[in-house]
Formats: C-alpha cells, sequence, structure tokens
C-alpha cells in the first residue's frame, strides 16, 4: 500500500502573476544594488603585467587622435629613463584614494620586473566621476619629483582642466608639460593661474534701470500735465 499523494491548493491566476511580479521586483532591487560595487574599480581590476602600451583608457575618456598624441609625449620620457603611463578609470572603490590606488600599481607592475633593479616611473591617474586627477611616482623618482610637486599636479594642473569641462588630454598635457620641465632640471613653473573673470558689459538695461527710468518718465509726465492743464484752463475760460 502507497503513501497517500499531498497536492497543494492551485494558486489563482492572479495570485501567480502578482508572484511572479514580486520576484522580478526582488531580483531587479538587488541587481541595482550590486551595480553600483560592480563599477568600482580597485587594484585587482588591473593586470598583473604593466601594459605594453603607456595609455590604459579604461574608463573610455579619450578619442583615438587624443591617446594616439598622448601615447607619444608619454613615449618621448624615455629619453629621460622614466617610464610615465596614464591611467583613466570611472569610479574608485569606497574608501580608497586615488592616490593610493596608483601607488599600488605601482608596486603591482614593478614587482614583475625580471631584472629586479628599481625603475623611475611616473603614473598620471584621471577618475571621471569626480573628474579628479592624481599623480604618484616610484622612490626613484621621489628626490626629483617630490610629493608637494606631485600633489601640486594633481589638484590643481590637472583639476582645472578637468573641472573647467571634463578637458581630460589638456589635463594630462599641462601635467606632462609640467613636470617635463622638472624633470629636464628647469625650475618648476608652477600651477595654472586663474583668471578672474570679469563681467561683461551689456546695453541692455537692469530691472534696476529699468525702474528707474521708468519713475522718472512719469515724474516728466506729471510736470507737464500740471503745468499745461492749468494753462489751458485758464485760456479757455478766460474767452
Amino acid at each position: 500500500m502507497g503513501l497517500p499523494r499531498l497536492s497543494l491548493p492551485a494558486l489563482p491566476l492572479r495570485a501567480w502573476r502578482g508572484l511572479q511580479g514580486l520576484l522580478l521586483a526582488l531580483t531587479l532591487l538587488l541587481g541595482l544594488a550590486q551595480a553600483p560595487a560592480a563599477l568600482a574599480t580597485g587594484p585587482q581590476d588591473f593586470p598583473l603585467a604593466p601594459p605594453a602600451g603607456h595609455v590604459l583608457d579604461t574608463a573610455d575618456l579619450l578619442s583615438r587622435a587624443a591617446a594616439s598624441d598622448l601615447e607619444k609625449r608619454l613615449a618621448e620620457l624615455e629619453q629621460q629613463q622614466v617610464q610615465a603611463r596614464l591611467v583613466t578609470l570611472r569610479r574608485l572603490d569606497y574608501g580608497l584614494p586615488l592616490e593610493g590606488l596608483g601607488q599600488q600599481l605601482l608596486e603591482r607592475w614593478s614587482a614583475q620586473d625580471p631584472a629586479g633593479t628599481e625603475r623611475q616611473e611616473l603614473l598620471l591617474l584621471i577618475e571621471s566621476q569626480n573628474n579628479s586627477g592624481a599623480v604618484v611616482v616610484s622612490p626613484a623618482l621621489a628626490e626629483t619629483l617630490p610629493e608637494s610637486l606631485l600633489a601640486s599636479t594633481g589638484t590643481s594642473t590637472m583639476g582645472l582642466p578637468l573641472r573647467e569641462g571634463a578637458r581630460y588630454r589638456q589635463a594630462s598635457i599641462d601635467a606632462l608639460s609640467r613636470l617635463g620641465a622638472v624633470l629636464q632640471g628647469e625650475e618648476d613653473p608652477g600651477p595654472p593661474q586663474l583668471i578672474e573673470r570679469l563681467p561683461v558689459e551689456s546695453n541692455v538695461p537692469t530691472a534696476e534701470q529699468t525702474a528707474n527710468s521708468n519713475a522718472f518718465l512719469w515724474v516728466v509726465v506729471l510736470l507737464v500735465v500740471g503745468t499745461l492743464v492749468p494753462m489751458i484752463t485758464w485760456w479757455i475760460f478766460s474767452r
């Protein structure tokens, strides 16, 4: 004698549809909660070996022409025994500063040097979410390019074109020009000078000017009326 079979009560069609909608909503909520974490970038998202080129545009911020131009400019620093690279990303892992990511990348890529020699490495970083820039160097360049210069270059030299229209190529060129001058033994040109924008003169009157003008016009009209009306009245009745 077999065991009796248990059957679940059949749910109405409306109840099944409601349950399916609830499951779909939960799935979407979980996906949205995990999306920001998936978009964040950390050292683990980069290859262990250094990239073959000088530009690693992971955020796809540069056009083909801009990337080619920066590739040439970065390669020119090899004449001074400096291995320079540019890395772009969209957003950082929570709590990780841009300089910290750069230092971890230098350590990761330097560890793969088969010769084991300490190389002069320079790394420019751009994060598009906050339009921020940073510059880090290997210990071999720390004396030539001190921390104060790197901080000023990232915050001011790169920060100004990044904040004014997200000009990624210009920010990189300005940083390379400033650092390149110091590497050649020249004096630090310093951060870009902020240009004070004076208000542009306009021929269109302001609201205050318009109000003053209207008030003056009314005063003139009232004076004219107040003068002419008595004269006309006297002339009429004097006849």
